[in-house]
């Protein structure tokens, strides 16, 4: 009869400390150890991680910028067009007006050929 017995009280026993273990393996400051460690090997990858993104974002506006820029002196380009024929018109004048004065410095028409030149 002391063998039913005793197996009962070992079991006891082990129970309560199995259970002793179970609390201290998940008591808090158990926990907050681990949680420590795993803040301490991720931190420095995850700052690092930061930093990159951090110049990538950088990067990315400097190069949306740049692209902004271009496309506003495409723009300004287009809308300029009206000048630039302008000056086209005006240059055609100016070349017109001289070759009218050279001609009529030599004596001749503009609509006449010059002489050819014996040389």
């Amino acid at each position: 009869m002391e063998e039913p017995e005793m197996q009962l009280k070992g079991k006891k026993v082990t129970d309560k400390f199995t259970e002793s273990v179970y609390v201290l393996a998940n008591e808090p400051s158990v926990a907050l150890y681990r949680l420590q460690e795993h803040v301490r090997r991720s931190l420095p990858e995850l700052a690092q991680h930061k930093a990159d993104m951090q110049r990538w974002e950088e990067q990315s506006q400097g190069a949306i910028y740049t692209v902004e820029y271009a496309c506003s002196a495409v723009k300004n380009l287009v809308d300029s067009s009206v000048y630039f024929r302008s000056v086209e018109g005006l240059l055609k004048q100016a070349i017109s007006i001289r070759d009218h004065m050279n001609a009529s410095a030599q004596g001749h028409s503009p609509e006449e050929p010059p002489p050819p030149s014996s040389a």
